[in-house]
Parts: structure tokens; C-alpha cells; sequence
């Protein structure tokens, strides 16, 4: 809103020409979510104690964990507003793709929301079934794919995809386009989703991800930028710099009151928003398989789930870790939760960083 009502003033005033930068307003847009989120932070957590919208620990977690029962949840709403409403203030609204990840990012969170309604408020212990939150997220991610093809600029998306670390390599999916789309997109949440199990765990990994996609987002929306690390140009998609920049904004502001011993749990409604829109920048940017680089220690705990439930079913009942997701195994070794916490954001950071390095080493 901003862009569309300063910009225009430049003819008379010409201070206004930096709104026309994505640098400039990507800057903007995250120093607004950070101030959004810690000034609605306080209202959201009175608000959740006042209706006891308060977090069910499960029993199949580590016993320290009991003592976090009745501590607010729902925290999803404050990264939402943190994510939503500085990208409206800065974005050039008629940008396509941020649009088109607004409606991932929404749609997200409202699937997640409902989980977590019928988990605190309704007291159903699973949730939306597993099931149902599947449908849901095949849903959101078959509209989303059908955007992307038939909906954005002709000619950018044919069905391929880049090929990290190879110059000029692309993987041909034809017609597994679709379907593969929507495997990113419920694969991306899921795992942040899996991930969000210790405090202010999945928030930092998300900022650290959403901040490595900004950097990426803004040079291939760059000819000159794309021209010279030999990347593929993809015009309109510098505008998601503004929108990752909310986004690490908000994780940022959400850290506040999210880092141990926590104040608010984002649940479902935060952490399904955040992997949907994960995965929805990859695709918009052609950048799925680097997906698994800059999110891998979302990639190793999704496995560490999968192992322990195969090797469960098919060894006998035998586990290949002591709990599943990997930082709950590390939890019954000894470890303390922030130790965790600041491990994994080390490896989340190193991940970041031979993400950026695929941009050169090519």
C-alpha cells in the first residue's frame, strides 16, 4: 500500500524514489514485522491465557516437557499478522508472485489454525486427523501449482526445474509438474511442522531460510545480477525479497517470546504457514531441489521420522533413536534445550550459507 501510494509522489517530491528500490522496502518490511510482532505479542498472549487457549503436551514426549502444559498456543496469529500486513504495507501488490505466496502462506495458516482450534478448544486430542490435514494441504498446493502454470507469465514455468551445483541443468518433469508441486508444498510444511518441537527451534531455522530465499529472490529478479552468477532470470520475482524480509521480520519479533523458556507456542497455524510458503518460494524461483540444502535440518528431522517408524514396523519394534524427531533424541542424551536449539540454528546457518555458494559454485 505504501509502494502504491508514495511511489507515485515522486514526481513531486522526489525523496519518494526509494520506494522504487526492493532493497529499501525488503529493509522496511522487516523492521516493520519485527515492531508488529512485538507489540501485538503481549495483547496475543493475554488474550490465549485469558481463553485458555493453552498447549497440550503429549504424552510421548520427554518427561521435562510436561511442565510446559498450559502455556499459550496458537502464537501463529502474531508471525500471520507479522507476515501479512508489512508485505501488503511494502510490496508492490501487483507483483503476481507475492500474491500467489500470500495465498499459500494464508491458506497455511487457516488448515493449521483449524488444528489447533480442535486440539485446545474442541479438546480433540489428534487434531484434524491426519487425513483431513493432507486433503487440505493437496488442496492449497493444487491451486497453487495450477497458478503457477496456467496463471503466471507465459513461458517461465515449463515443467522444469534447476539442478543445484550444475550450470545450466535442469530435471524435466513433464507431466509429474503438478504432482510434484504439491509434494513440495505439504513436504516443506510437514517438516517445519516436525520440527517444531523444542523452543524457538522451527522459528530461527524458518528466519534463517526465509532470509537465504531473500538473497536469492533478489538476484534472479535481476538480469544483470542473474547474467553474472549465469542463474536463470526470472523478471517480477525480486519483488518475494520484500516478502521474505517480512518474513524474518516476524520470526524475529516471534523469537522474542518464543525462545526458552517460552512464552507462546506458534502451533500448527504458524508452522503449516511458514513450510507452505517455504516450499511455494522454492517453486516460484525454481529452486526445489535447493529446497533440501537451505531447509536440511527440517530435511533431518523429517527423516529421523521416517526411520524411526520403519525401522519400528519392520524390525520388530525395534528404534534407531531414542525419540523421534531427532531433537527429542538428543533431549533423552543429556542434552539441555537450548544447547539443541543453538546447534541446530549453527547447522540451519551453514546450510544457509552452501545455499548461497551454489549461486557461484556452479
Amino acid at each position: 500500500m505504501l509502494y502504491h501510494l508514495l511511489f507515485p509522489l515522486t514526481d513531486y517530491l522526489s525523496a519518494f524514489n526509494v520506494f522504487r528500490y526492493i532493497t529499501f522496502r525488503t529493509a522496511g518490511a522487516t523492521v516493520t514485522a519485527i515492531f508488529i510482532c512485538l507489540i501485538l505479542g503481549p495483547f496475543f498472549i493475554r488474550l490465549l491465557k485469558r481463553y485458555q487457549v493453552a498447549e497440550i503436551i503429549r504424552e510421548e514426549t520427554p518427561d521435562r516437557h510436561q511442565q510446559k502444559t498450559g502455556t499459550p498456543t496458537m502464537g501463529g496469529l502474531i508471525i500471520l499478522a507479522g507476515i501479512v500486513i508489512p508485505t501488503l504495507l511494502w510490496a508492490n501488490l501487483e507483483n503476481y508472485f507475492v500474491l500467489m505466496v500470500l495465498y499459500v502462506t494464508v491458506g497455511m495458516g487457516i488448515l493449521g489454525f483449524m488444528d489447533d482450534y480442535l486440539k485446545v478448544i474442541k479438546r480433540h486430542p489428534k487434531g484434524l486427523v491426519a487425513r483431513r490435514k493432507m486433503i487440505g494441504q493437496i488442496i492449497l498446493g493444487t491451486g497453487f501449482a495450477l497458478g503457477v502454470l496456467y496463471l503466471a507469465p507465459e513461458g517461465m514455468y515449463d515443467g522444469t526445474t534447476d539442478i543445484p551445483f550444475f550450470k545450466n541443468w535442469e530435471l524435466v518433469l513433464g507431466l509429474l509438474y503438478i504432482p510434484f508441486i504439491i509434494v513440495v508444498i505439504a513436504g516443506s510444511s510437514n517438516a517445519v511442522n516436525l520440527t517444531d518441537g523444542l523452543d524457538g527451534l522451527a522459528i530461527g531455522l524458518s528466519g534463517l531460510a526465509f532470509f537465504t530465499f531473500a538473497g536469492i529472490a533478489y538476484v534472479s529478479g535481476r538480469i544483470d545480477f542473474s547474467q553474472y552468477l549465469q542463474i536463470e532470470y526470472m523478471p517480477g520475482t525480486g519483488e518475494l525479497a520484500v516478502y521474505c524480509g517480512a518474513t524474518v521480520g516476524a520470526a524475529i519479533g516471534f523469537l522474542w517470546f518464543n525462545t526458552h523458556p517460552a512464552e507462546v507456542f506458534m502451533g500448527d497455524t504458524g508452522s503449516l504457514a511458514l513450510g507452505g510458503a517455504l516450499g511455494a518460494i522454492a517453486i516460484i524461483l525454481k529452486k526445489e531441489l535447493l529446497l533440501f540444502v537451505v531447509g536440511g535440518v527440517f530435511v533431518i528431522t523429517t527423516l529421523s521420522v521416517i526411520i524411526q517408524v520403519l525401522s519400528y514396523r519392520y524390525r520388530g519394534g525395534k528404534r534407531v533413536f531414542r525419540m523421534a524427531p531427532l531433537h527429542h533424541h538428543f533431549e533423552l542424551c543429556g542434552w539441555h534445550e537450548s544447547k539443541i536449539v543453538t546447534r541446530f540454528w549453527i547447522l540451519g546457518a551453514l546450510f544457509a550459507l552452501l545455499t548461497l555458494a551454489t549461486l557461484k559454485v556452479r
